[in-house]
């Protein structure tokens, strides 16, 4: 297929490629679509080899949040039957950190619901952060918090935080359809903080929401735009008691097209396949790891995972290996480039990586929605729902039992 050799060829020069052909991804055929994976693959490989890195979250508050993101179970006026409790002591949070280090992780991302952080409570994730690294050496700490204010990014590194996470989640034309308490603007500005601190920034996308292709492609492009080091691409997990419970829009093969399009436009980033994996991808979980080059292990925030046994198999009966800590995750253009910028993030062990150069590029004859030559390939089916694969998590973090991990 001349569309795909000329993805491939673009992924292994980190050239963008063009709108038009990132939306004949999306439009391709169930027929296609190994050769899709398998041609995406490729530049997986050639920037990542077969190493899969492992990321770990922990839940430091939950619930309580007065945001109302439709998407979430943690949102304002939402009747999701989730786990709620206020700020994890910083030992429990170091606690549970633990278990996924144990595990094979080698990133522990600490998220707490609410708009963004008081100056207080930087302080108290500072001393998370410090108890995490005084126990685990070389691990890396990302901070999810919400909208940053001046100067707090800065705090949060100077306590040793290594990266940042702050999803654009969808296109700008379409964001305010599902939050109205802040705006995409404010998102991105979120990010550009993480990057003038010298932080990593972490910034992704859910899909599953009722979006257009077009919408997917408009996110992933913006995500180019603002370089991030990782790209989590969520699968929404359609929660009873929240606006978007009835909403199945994703099949296996779906979500495989969208990870492939990501690794297409941000061919040397990490792409995590973070929430909703189990119940979208299901049993095809394996193939998106020719895709993505990390993943979480264990549960979520307010839903269960995967066992983390199960994901360990998984990546050793797909032939990949975990990623260990002596491993650097960036490829050497870019772990050169962030070692000048943060010199704690990663340099010499271990890294992120990111989107790639922002020159723009491509043939331009790729109009339409299929491969080159062929009529568009028709629009795929609405998944059947599945309810029974939405678990609400009660273990792990804010409760006593012991975490998935």
């Amino acid at each position: 297929m001349d569309l795909l050799n000329t993805l491939v060829d673009k992924g292994l020069r980190r050239e963008l490629p063009t709108r038009e052909e990132a939306l004949a991804v999306l439009a391709t055929s169930d027929d296609d679509l190994l050769d899709v994976v398998a041609a995406a693959g490729k530049v997986r490989r050639h920037w990542f080899g077969r190493r899969v890195k492992l990321n770990y979250l922990v839940n430091l508050k939950s619930g309580l949040c007065p945001e109302d993101c439709s998407y979430c179970s943690q949102r304002l006026g939402s009747k999701a039957e989730i786990l709620k409790y206020t700020w994890l002591k910083p030992e429990d949070a170091s606690r549970a950190a633990a278990a996924g280090l144990a595990g094979g992780a080698k990133r522990v991302c600490l998220v707490a619901s609410g708009r963004g952080p008081t100056d207080r409570d930087v302080d108290r994730v500072s001393r998370t952060i410090k108890a995490i690294k005084d126990e685990n050496e070389g691990v890396e700490v990302c901070a999810c918090l919400g909208l940053l204010s001046d100067g707090q990014a800065e705090r949060l590194r100077d306590a040793g935080a290594d990266a940042y996470n702050h999803n654009l989640n969808t296109s700008e034309s379409t964001y305010g359809d599902i939050t109205t308490t802040h705006t995409y603007a404010d998102r991105v500005d979120t990010v550009q903080k993480a990057h003038a601190a010298g932080l990593s920034a972490c910034s992704g996308l859910i899909a599953g929401m009722g979006e257009s292709d077009e919408d997917l492609v408009d996110v992933v492009f913006s995500l180019r735009e603002l370089d991030p080091d990782s790209v989590p691409v969520n699968f929404l997990i359609p929660f009873e008691g929240t606006p978007l419970a009835k909403e199945w829009h994703l099949t296996p093969q779906r979500c495989l097209r969208i990870l492939a399009m990501t690794r297409f436009v941000c061919p040397d980033v990490e792409v995590r396949i973070a929430g909703g994996r189990e119940v979208h991808l299901r049993s095809m979980q394996p193939l998106a790891l020719h895709l993505a080059n990390s993943i979480f292990l264990g549960d979520y925030l307010t839903s269960e995972g995967q066992a983390g046994k199960a994901d360990l198999d998984m990546i050793a009966d797909a032939g990949f290996e975990v990623e260990g800590a002596d491993r650097v995750t960036l490829p050497e253009h870019r772990a050169a480039r962030d070692c000048g910028s943060h010199p704690s993030a990663g340099c010499g062990s271990a890294g992120d990586t990111g989107c790639g150069g922002h020159d723009a590029g491509g043939c331009g004859s790729h109009e339409g929605g299929g491969i080159c030559g062929s009529a568009p390939a028709p629009a795929p089916a609405a998944d059947e729902p599945r309810p029974d694969l939405v678990a609400v998590r009660r273990r792990g973090a804010g409760t006593d039992l012991a975490p998935n991990a």
